[in-house]
Formats: structure tokens, sequence, C-alpha cells
């Protein structure tokens, strides 16, 4: 096992590597003392041969100190933008018929620390409601639901209702309406078009 640690706000850097054989530590180097622990007698040849070699500890010390720290640093850096990155979603209402609940979704958000809910005048609401849970998408985004048990609020009560998005690292939550125009169902027609007779 061969690696460091680079603590990039102090700048500290821990380089370690350790051998094994049969499940049990072998060689370990101690790159403060510039020397090998030989845990079992097994590796004390082994100790006592490495540290002769002035040549593989000096580049032992500059690979741990120098270049794996230069490459962490680096691959950190090229992930950042990609790790810390923030995918608004798309959110949309649906019904699969009159008597369904009402399906909040949004799909195509990173990262996947996102909430979702209901409120009523601006409280959260807990009755009638079921969460989803988190789910990839195939491109490396997720989606979610949240559903609203609509049978027993009157039509013309909806608009009090909202759905919340909030997705981690952006301020601005993503709230939608209850409102049947934009509800999206099966048949290819907003719940108003049904109403209506479209």
């Amino acid at each position: 096992m061969i690696g460091c640690d680079w603590d990039d706000e102090t700048g500290e850097v821990k380089g370690y590597e350790h051998y094994g054989f049969d499940g049990e530590d072998f060689i370990i180097l101690d790159l403060e003392t510039e020397s090998w622990i030989a845990p079992t007698r097994e590796a004390v040849l082994t100790k006592q041969k490495w540290e002769k070699n002035k040549a593989l500890m000096a580049q032992r010390k500059n690979y741990f100190t120098q270049v794996c720290p230069e490459y962490l640093e680096k691959y950190v850096n090229l992930g950042r933008s990609s790790l810390m990155r923030t995918e608004i979603p798309s959110v949309s209402l649906l019904q699969k018929s009159p008597s369904s609940p009402v399906s909040c979704h949004a799909t195509g958000f990173y990262p996947d620390r996102a909430l979702m809910f209901w409120t009523r005048d601006g409280e959260e609401l807990h009755d009638n409601v079921d969460h989803g849970e988190i789910l990839p998408n195939h491109d490396g985004s997720f989606q979610m639901s949240v559903d609203l048990d609509v049978s027993s609020f009157p039509a013309e009560h909806w608009d009090k209702y909202r759905c919340v998005f909030q997705l981690s690292g952006v301020e601005e939550d993503h709230v939608i309406v209850l409102d049947s125009a934009v509800i999206r169902t099966n048949r290819g027609k907003t719940a108003s078009q049904r109403l209506n007779g479209y």
C-alpha cells in the first residue's frame, strides 16, 4: 500500500508505504525517521538492506513529499469542477389518472443531496404525502418524486399547495404550484385539458 495524504488547507503531507505478506504487516516505511519498521523477524534482513541504500530512501522521500502530493493536488483540482458541480433539475407534476396522487417529479439534478416536499400555505405536509427515494439516471444525474394524495382536496384549494425542491449548494428553492393546467397525464393531456373536455 503506497500513497500520500495532502491537507489542502495546511499543506501538510504524509506519505506511507506498507508491505504485507499473508495478511500481516511485513515492512513499513517511517518517513519522519527515514527508516523502515520490521514488525516480524522475517523482515529484519530486508529492513537492514533497504536502510543501507541511501539513494532508495532519498528517492522515496522525494516521491512522498514532492511527486505524490503534486499528482494528488492535480487530480483533486481536475475532479473538483466535476465533483462540486450542481445541475438544476426539470421539475414536473404528473398524474396517472384523475384518482391517482399527483407526483412532483424532479430529474436531471446533481449532486444527489436534495430534498423535495409538499407544502400547504408554506407549512410542510406530512399527511397524504409519499416520499420516493433518490434514484440515478443513466447520465450520472439523479431523479426523485414525492406524491400528494389530492383526492380529499377541493380543486379550488389546489393553489395553496406547492412542491418544493431543494438542492445542496443552491440557495434558491425550485417551487411549483399545484395547478391542473400544468399536470401531465399518461394520455398526453394536462389535467386542465381533460377537465375541459379537450
